[in-house]
């Protein structure tokens, strides 16, 4: 059985923590939107969306994120980075993880800025 959501978010925190992020924070809600993750990479500011695709047949997870839920992305981050102006003054950048496979042999993709605005 395939892990659910919270799942996979924890596999991709831990495959983001491998490649040196820090993770600031998970499921960050907001009017109209989610994050999955928030997680410095460096000097930067990484806003990180998670998808799982059992396989890439209909294309990898960051295939399927669509102009909507982009804007559901980026109106979600406006609402982050206005309550944080620590955070607002870094440069940022969208990343996606894809985690695919079955359950006993998931792997995470680290897409570094796999969109912008």
């Amino acid at each position: 059985r395939v892990p659910g959501r919270d799942g996979w978010r924890q596999l991709a925190a831990r495959h983001l923590e491998r490649a040196g992020y820090r993770i600031l924070q998970n499921n960050f809600r907001a009017k109209g939107g989610e994050l999955d993750v928030i997680a410095l990479d460096g000097r930067a500011l990484a806003i990180v969306e998670v998808r799982y695709r059992a396989d890439d047949r209909f294309g990898g997870g960051a295939a399927s994120i669509t102009p909507a839920k982009r804007r559901r992305i980026v109106n979600a981050s406006r609402a982050l980075l206005a309550t944080q102006p620590v955070l607002a003054k870094l440069p940022a950048r969208f990343d996606v993880v894809e985690v695919t496979g079955p359950a006993d042999a998931l792997a995470c993709h680290l897409i570094r800025g796999a969109f912008s605005l």
